[in-house]
C-alpha cells in the first residue's frame, strides 16, 4: 500500500507544479472579483476544477442568479461523464464507496496523469490516495494564497494570468498526443469547437465538439 501511495504522489508531483501557478492565477482573479479567501477554499474543495471556478467565480461577482451559476458549472463539467466512462473499464476490482469517491478527484490533469496507470490493470485505491490527495490540496493552496495576494496585484492581464488556464490545457493536449490519430482527433475537435462558438452559447460548442471528436477517435479506431 505505501509503494501504490508513493507512485501515486509521484505522478501527481507535475499536476501539483502546474496547479500553482494555474491555481494562483484563479485566485488572484477572483479576488479581483470579489471573492473572499473563504469564498475560494469552498470552491476549490467542493468544486474542484479549474474551468468551472473561473466561470463561476466570473458569474458571482456580475450577479447571477444561483441556478444559472450552478447549472453552467454543471455543463462545463460534462467532460468528466466522458472521463470517468474511459476509466471505468479498468476500475471494476475496486468497491463501489471507493470508486464514489475517486471520482470526486477526478479533473482533466489527475486523468491524464493517472490514466496510464489505470489501463495498465493494476491501478489500486492507494494510489489514487497519492495522486488525487497532494494534487488536490496544492490546488487548495494555490487559490486560496492566490486569492490572499489578489489585491496587491492590479492588472492580472499584464502578467498573462488570464491566460493560465488554456495554455495548461494546452500542455496537457500535447502530452497526449502520441500518433496520427490523436492528432486527427483533437484537429477535429479544435476546429469544431472554434466552428460552433458562432451558434451555441454557454459551452456547449466544448461539449458538443469533444463527443463529436471523440466518436470519430472510436471510428477511427475500429
Amino acid at each position: 500500500m505505501k509503494k501504490d501511495i508513493l507512485r501515486g504522489l509521484k505522478t501527481a508531483f507535475p499536476i501539483a507544479l502546474g496547479y500553482l501557478p494555474l491555481g494562483m492565477a484563479f485566485g488572484i482573479l477572483a479576488a479581483q472579483q470579489g471573492l473572499t479567501a473563504l469564498d475560494v477554499f469552498f470552491l476549490s474543495f467542493l468544486v474542484y476544477a479549474g474551468s468551472a471556478q473561473f466561470i463561476a467565480s466570473a458569474m458571482i461577482s456580475s450577479g447571477a442568479a444561483s441556478a444559472a451559476i450552478i447549472l453552467t458549472t454543471f455543463l462545463v463539467n460534462l467532460r468528466h461523464l466522458l472521463m470517468s466512462a474511459s476509466l471505468a473499464p479498468y476500475l471494476k476490482h475496486i468497491s463501489s464507496p471507493v470508486l464514489a469517491w475517486i471520482s470526486t478527484g477526478i479533473t482533466d490533469e489527475t486523468f491524464a496523469a493517472g490514466y496510464p496507470e489505470a489501463s495498465s490493470g493494476k491501478v489500486t485505491p492507494a494510489f489514487y490516495i497519492g495522486l488525487h490527495c497532494l494534487s488536490h490540496a496544492s490546488w487548495i493552496f494555490a487559490t486560496v494564497t492566490g486569492c490572499l495576494l489578489g489585491t496587491r496585484i492590479t492588472n492580472p492581464e499584464k502578467w498573462g494570468l488570464d491566460f493560465a488556464l488554456p495554455a495548461m490545457f494546452i500542455a496537457l493536449l500535447f502530452m497526449q498526443l502520441k500518433n496520427k490519430k490523436d492528432i486527427l482527433v483533437a484537429l477535429a475537435a479544435g476546429i469544431l469547437s472554434t466552428a460552433l462558438a458562432f451558434v451555441l452559447k454557454d459551452n456547449f460548442n466544448i461539449i458538443a465538439a469533444t463527443m463529436t471528436a471523440a466518436s470519430v477517435g472510436v471510428l477511427i479506431e475500429k
